[in-house]
């Protein structure tokens, strides 16, 4: 089996991004950690499904549930 390789997020952190997870579903919030896997900690998070706003608190969301993500603030 082959060995995972960080993705490159370094730049991300600590900044405000949107991702659209499986089920049709939106969450926003601050990047706070992530490992090899694209396994994401999401701090001060909203989520979003049709009309509905829920707010989440810090949640891990694991990689192969991402379909995109987008920077919400600008990355340097």
């Amino acid at each position: 089996m082959s060995k995972a390789h960080p993705p490159e997020l370094k730049k991300f952190m600590e900044k405000r991004l949107a991702l659209k997870v499986n089920g049709n579903r939106k969450v926003t919030g601050v990047l706070r950690g992530f490992d090899p896997f694209m396994n994401l900690v999401i701090d001060e998070a909203v989520e979003e499904r049709g009309n509905e706003k829920h707010e989440i608190g810090m949640v891990v969301i694991r990689g192969n549930s991402i379909i995109l993500l987008e920077a919400l603030e600008r990355v340097i």
